[in-house]
């Protein structure tokens, strides 16, 4: 969607697909998301788009970092902790299935070792990027509560936009492709 208009550099958080190492459950992937930053340091603009853990991490890394222009946050948690995650519902595990992921699902290589995570919600306030918030009404996994009190603590320029009956992260730019395209696109060239 977005390599129309932008170099678009994508990452497999460490324990996803074929990255690396074990997944950490936000504890040490901003390591990766620094990595990928670095490397586009030459660029003259900065945006991350960041989805479920990755929208989180996003945004904990734009509180952390001066350099980031712009964010887009898709079903951002408040607290890791607190992710509802109803594995046992339809709605949770469905999409997968619909769309054939499931090795995708069954790639996750977690680490067990419990360490101490930065909350988005702890954070919030110190970043100062535009960031567009972007929730689904109906998502199993990261409820839509997260999303709208991220966007009530934020204090930077923002937008937050609920997808009415909407799911979870990259549901939403499936099911809603044309309008969500869209959305984003405009909220980058403001």
């Amino acid at each position: 969607m977005f390599a129309s208009e932008y170099d678009v550099l994508s990452l497999d958080f460490r324990g996803h697909g074929k990255s690396g190492g074990l997944f950490t459950f936000a504890s040490k992937e901003l390591l990766d998301l620094d990595a990928v930053v670095n490397y586009a340091k030459n660029y003259s603009k900065i945006h991350l788009a960041g989805f479920s853990l990755g929208a989180g991490l996003a945004l904990i890394y734009a509180a952390k970092n001066s350099n980031i222009d712009k964010v887009i946050s898709v079903s951002p948690y408040t607290d890791f902790s607190k992710i509802e995650n109803h594995m046992w519902k339809k709605e949770a595990w469905a999409e997968t299935f619909k769309k054939f992921e499931l090795m995708r699902f069954l790639s996750i290589r977690p680490d067990i070792i419990p360490r101490k995570k930065i909350k988005p919600v702890d954070i919030i306030k110190e970043v100062k990027s535009p960031t567009l918030f972007v929730a689904g009404s109906k998502d199993p996994t990261v409820y839509p509560r997260h999303t709208e009190e991220l966007y009530n603590k934020a204090e930077c320029e923002k937008e937050f936009k609920l997808y009415k009956d909407g799911i979870h992260a990259e549901d939403l730019f499936l099911y809603f492709k044309e309008d969500f395209s869209k959305m984003c696109l405009n909220w980058l060239k403001r």
